[in-house]
């Protein structure tokens, strides 16, 4: 891996992909695309991990889909977030940022010596 990539934690493609989503219907090149962009290159969604993470996301009923044609004409599945694809976002937004806020307690710890007993 290079260092312009970011490995994922299990679970975090769904997140993203649920954001992305959150901000109106794509198709998954455009999914890949808007993500690659935000990111600045650094995350580069592969359509091996794409596809089954959308499947896998309308299975639970998070995502809905419908056929329609890209911006090149071709015709292409557009994903959309549910409701529930809604909430789940909320969810696990609210679940990083609890993550986040740990992670960066323990890089700001100065004293690593365990308390006394």
């Amino acid at each position: 891996m290079s260092k312009s990539e970011v490995e994922l934690l299990q679970g975090t493609l769904d997140v993203l992909i649920l954001k992305t989503l959150s901000l109106g219907p794509r198709h998954g090149a455009a999914l890949v695309r808007w993500l690659e962009q935000v990111t600045q290159g650094q995350l580069v969604v592969e359509e091996g991990s794409l596809y089954p993470a959308l499947h896998r996301m309308q299975e639970k009923g998070w995502v809905s889909s419908h056929w329609g044609h890209s911006e090149t004409n071709r015709r292409s599945r557009f994903y959309s977030l549910t409701e529930e694809g809604q909430r789940q976002l909320i969810e696990q937004m609210d679940a990083w940022v609890r993550t986040v806020r740990m992670v960066t307690r323990v890089f700001s710890a100065h004293d690593a010596k365990p308390p006394p007993r």
